[in-house]
């Protein structure tokens, strides 16, 4: 079911757009009129190798500005998630090009906010939603969760007119398991002193490396920065200086609060040295058994260990940023929740008694996406800078 040599339209309000929106438009039109396959995914336990394995590309859609959340607050309430807002407001105007030419989103039920907004986005473009266990701890947790991705697959054969085999699931595995140790490979050179670069780069780097149609495309950008970055360090180029502040971004996804929260913290004299959310290390360092018998229920316990606030209990994450406090020599911890995420703030308290416990200073930020707040933001970051 390809679309080659269809002519699609670009939404009405294209010529509004701002060139480098237009511009993103204008790929994602071409590739679709190509023949290709889109899928758009909201979350870190969506099995990319199920895509990758039947030739259909995957990007994130998660909304990470408040550009629309005023328009998606015309259908949800004003007290919910940024997040859940911003991403089914970019469906609601449009202004998403991967969202408004994907051929159907996948999300999963992480939290209540998303799984009901999935409902009213399933009005908009067609959904598919896994249905995620609560728990790691139970038995049949990851029989369920199998079960729940060859029901993805069977949906994406009947909907692509294709057929996914353990050969291509395989090879998929292959392939994402080279790009998590590759991003690993990257967050590890930020143990070094100084570090090589910004946590702002590397932040940047990882939301642009969503928007990629090709694995192999993601994979030889990070080959890139990897060797660009250890080659300049070898020569001695340390663009952040010894005196730098190590912190410890942990919370909620990073990449909607970079200009009001990472950036103020690499411009008040610290700097990023671990990324410890949902796409960072703690993630990536999990990988596929590629030889496994059954491949399914391989992809499927690698996304099941993800640590996530929504899951009960989820010590794991905690004993992981008590590993990545000691790895990175971090000076100080800063946790990022996002209003309204009731899983993160809670789950904070176990956090901030884990990493007072060891010594180090631990500050919570509850924000959105508005720059109401980036004032207070600003003057919090730079006392707890000063006094680390």
């Amino acid at each position: 079911m390809g679309t080659e040599g269809l002519e699609l339209e670009l939404p009405k309000t294209f010529d509004e757009f701002v060139d480098a929106r237009k511009a993103a438009f204008l790929k994602v039109k071409e590739f679709k009129e190509n023949g290709g396959k889109l899928v758009g995914f909201l979350c870190s336990y969506t099995p990319l190798e199920i895509m990758d394995a039947g030739g259909i590309s995957s990007v994130a859609l998660c909304g990470t500005s408040n550009e629309t959340v005023s328009d998606a607050e015309l259908d949800l309430p004003k007290n919910l998630c940024p997040l859940i807002k911003a991403t089914y407001g970019f469906a609601y105007t449009d202004k998403c090009p991967f969202t408004y030419f994907a051929d159907m989103i996948i999300g999963e039920t992480t939290c209540d906010g998303k799984k009901k907004m999935y409902e009213l986005l399933n009005d908009l473009k067609e959904m598919y939603v896994l249905h995620l266990p609560q728990s790691q701890e139970r038995a049949y947790a990851k029989q369920i969760w199998a079960e729940e991705l060859r029901l993805l697959k069977k949906r994406l054969e009947e909907k692509y007119n294709i057929e996914i085999t353990d050969e291509q699931l395989r090879k998929a595995a292959h392939n994402r398991n080279r790009l998590r140790e590759l991003m690993c490979e990257m967050f590890e050179l930020q143990a070094n002193c100084p570090p090589p670069m910004k946590g702002t780069e590397m932040l940047i780097t990882l939301q642009q490396g969503t928007f990629a149609f090709r694995i192999e495309d993601q994979i030889a950008g990070i080959e890139r920065l990897l060797e660009k970055s250890k080659a300049a360090y070898e020569a001695g180029e340390h663009p952040i200086p010894k005196s730098a502040k190590r912190i410890l971004l942990t919370g909620c996804p990073s990449f909607g609060v970079i200009q009001k929260v990472a950036n103020v913290i690499e411009n008040n004299g610290g700097v990023i040295v671990c990324i410890d959310d949902c796409g960072g290390e703690r993630t990536q360092r999990m990988l596929v058994d590629e030889e496994a018998d059954d491949i399914i229920q391989a992809i499927a316990d690698r996304y099941l260990e993800i640590h996530c606030s929504v899951m009960t209990r989820n010590d794991a994450r905690i004993e992981n940023t008590k590993a990545m406090i000691e790895k990175y020599k971090v000076d100080g911890v800063v946790e990022v929740v996002l209003q309204a995420c009731h899983t993160f703030n809670v789950e904070s308290t176990a956090m901030r008694r884990a990493v007072e416990d060891m010594g180090v200073p631990y500050m919570k930020l509850e924000t959105d996406y508005s720059p109401t707040d980036s004032g207070q933001l600003e003057t919090r970051i730079g006392a707890f800078l000063e006094i680390l």
